[in-house]
């Protein structure tokens, strides 16, 4: 049932449905698919679209993920707009090229729906796969919800492509990937105006401008090539903000998207940090304990990679209790989300790490509450 509503469509669409979606819509030249679980609902929906005559994409099957983004470094190389989606064991098997696509520049989008690393075989939900590829030179966006993740598809293209990087957008799978919402789509012509024609600047296939694409680079010159990579990732943050900015005023002015979300912080001595689809379940735990006399809040990271240092500090800065919500396990080392707010905050301010979630296991609003209440540096909630 589609309900018309200030000319834009109230669908209800599971997230991946969503972001299969959101691809119709921006139609790029060409999308590499390879199936896993729990991505397969992205490629299963565009590709019905296209086959429907609503996208004119050249969909590329391949064998592999390795494969997949090996073909989508070649298309975006020639200066097609390309996309990709991918999760779990697959953004595993294509870890050897991810770094490629960054130190060539290319600002293909990849849609990942966050699913457990083996081992043992797992295919549910945690974000462990994004935080594998963290370091790999691709901007990182998270989403709460399908409206998130359909929003941050569109966004995504359009950052790609400003600041030459790829873009990969998170949404958690099954809780996401799967899970029925109501979205508000944006009109075709409101999305495909957005994220405007691409003309590559660079491409194998300008023959007037010949290039070289991915050379050997020694000694002399590698050092440049990396520092490029940083320069370029350091910028996006601005780069973001602009760009969301302009997304509001297309989605109605509803949605106002930034680097972070703060939620109910204004006056809390405890916040929460947290990313991705357990931040809704947050949210409701803190209207409930806002019932109870108690004051808590949240910010939410949106914008992972580039990690906003800044923003994230200047939104703790009254905060006596930090609580960061992890939905990934490092062994050895500060859990990930947690070590980057203590970064963040500096030696001054001590955090609680909580490790939630993994291999898909749910979290409720009793558990948010319940670990408000420990004191302890690292707790596991199982």
């Amino acid at each position: 049932m589609v309900q018309k509503k200030n000319q834009k469509r109230i669908v209800a669409l599971s997230g991946g449905f969503a972001v299969g979606e959101a691809i119709k819509q921006i139609n790029p030249d060409v999308m590499a698919v390879y199936p896993i679980t729990p991505q397969t609902p992205i490629v299963e929906h565009f590709a019905k679209e296209v086959a429907n005559g609503n996208a004119d994409t050249e969909i590329i099957t391949v064998e592999s993920e390795h494969s997949a983004m090996s073909a989508c470094i070649g298309a975006s190389a020639s200066g097609a707009r390309t996309m990709t989606a991918s999760s779990s064991q697959g953004i595993m098997y294509m870890m050897e090229v991810l770094p490629v696509a960054s130190a060539m520049r290319l600002p293909i989008v990849m849609a990942v729906a966050n699913r457990a690393i083996s081992g043992p075989i797992n295919i549910h939900g945690d974000q462990s796969d994004a935080m594998a590829m963290r370091e790999h030179g691709w901007i990182q966006l998270f989403s709460e919800n399908a409206k998130e993740s359909y929003d941050n598809t569109i966004i995504a293209v359009k950052l790609a492509e400003k600041v030459m990087l790829p873009v990969s957008v998170n949404l958690d799978g099954f809780i996401l990937s799967h899970s029925v919402e109501n979205v508000e789509l944006i009109d075709d012509n409101l999305v495909k105006k957005f994220v405007g024609k691409y003309k590559a600047e660079n491409s194998l296939l300008n023959f007037k401008k010949p290039k070289t694409f991915g050379p050997v680079a020694l000694q002399n010159s590698y050092f440049e090539f990396r520092k490029q990579v940083f320069d370029a990732m350091e910028n996006s943050i601005e780069d973001f903000k602009k760009i969301a900015n302009e997304f509001s005023k297309i989605a109605g002015g509803q949605e106002k998207y930034d680097v972070i979300e703060k939620y109910k912080t204004k006056g809390a001595s405890k916040i929460i940090v947290a990313m991705g689809s357990v931040c809704g379940t947050i949210k409701s735990a803190i209207d409930e304990l806002e019932k109870k006399g108690q004051k808590v809040g949240l910010v939410k990271i949106r914008l992972f990679r580039p990690f906003p240092y800044k923003e994230v500090a200047k939104a703790l800065k009254t905060a006596k209790d930090v609580i960061v919500f992890d939905r990934n396990l490092v062994f050895g080392s500060h859990q990930v989300l947690a070590g980057e707010i203590s970064e963040a905050l500096g030696e001054n301010k001590k955090i609680r790490s909580v490790v939630f979630g993994l291999g898909g296991r749910d979290v409720f609003e009793k558990d948010i509450e319940k670990v408000l209440n420990i004191k302890s540096k690292q707790y596991f909630l199982k």
